[in-house]
């Protein structure tokens, strides 16, 4: 029977507050059995930047990582954040190891080529536009080292990854933590049986957006289309549950999406939204 692994995911809205960090790494460190988390950035890279007079640029959501921004966002994510959360792991008696994709070779990505990009209509200011996410990395089946971070596992060490990667050529690269938190799961299921938790600010998927009473507890694979167009799953979250399916499909048993100071509740099944196969 293979061992249990919980993968579990946090962003911003944990991170930039620091009593909701407290009690999020409180019930992470009471999680039992073997745990790997994953982390993005928050606002503290992008305050930085603009105090040194380097501005955010977005696409679509996503952030242009030109060479400035990457010093700045490695300086956070794999620096400041990373070793912060660590020691506050190590503080709640949990022995985690802070990590980013080069240390150990745990997580190798390739440089995303420029794009063209129709936005939209066939015309239009913005249809044909060049994009170059610049520094950013994208993973693939073989990107994730299963072997190291089991090795750590058994080592009774609890690794914390954060979104900074490299492409094995010397060059570090920004890649997004949900794509870092789902290719982990998907190659440590070859050893263990992996659960893939993701937490943000709601309780899960809900039917309506502003009733968090009508969360939707399970949601199978065959159904994901019909609430696509019924309009319970829409905007951000259609992404969100497009990856937790295409986890499950390449092995991982059960994906999760739900709110971070709920994460206790985890161990007795009633956290979130869970998606089976």
């Amino acid at each position: 029977m293979m061992k249990q692994l919980t993968i579990i995911k946090i962003g911003g809205n944990v991170i930039d507050n620091s009593e909701n960090l407290h009690r999020f790494l409180l019930d992470f460190t009471a999680l039992p059995g073997d745990k790997i988390l994953v982390h993005g950035g928050g606002k503290i890279a992008t305050e930085l930047g603009e105090s040194l007079g380097i501005e955010a640029k977005m696409v679509e959501g996503r952030r242009i990582t030109d060479i400035e921004t990457l010093r700045i966002v490695t300086m956070v994510y794999a620096g400041l954040i990373n070793k912060n959360m660590v020691a506050q792991l190590q503080a709640k008696g949990s022995n985690a190891i802070g990590l980013s994709g080069a240390d150990g070779n745990v997580i190798k990505a390739k440089k995303r080529p420029v794009s063209t990009k129709t936005y939209g209509a066939e015309s239009g200011p913005m249809a044909g536009a060049v994009i170059d996410y610049g520094f950013v990395g994208d993973l693939d089946e073989n990107s994730v080292s299963a072997k190291t971070l089991d090795s750590l596992l058994n080592a009774g060490l609890v690794p914390v990854l954060c979104a900074i990667t490299h492409d094995g050529d010397t060059q570090l690269l920004n890649t997004n933590a949900d794509t870092i938190a789902s290719s982990v799961a998907v190659a440590m299921s070859a050893l263990y049986e992996t659960q893939l938790v993701y937490c943000f600010e709601k309780k899960g998927v809900l039917k309506d957006v502003n009733d968090d009473a009508t969360v939707v507890r399970e949601i199978k694979a065959d159904e994901f289309e019909g609430l696509k167009a019924d309009g319970t799953v829409a905007g951000g979250m259609i992404p969100k549950l497009h990856n937790a399916f295409e986890a499950i499909k390449k092995g991982v048993s059960a994906v999760y999406i739900g709110k971070a100071d709920e994460l206790a509740e985890l161990a007795t099944g009633t956290f979130g939204t869970k998606m089976l196969k």
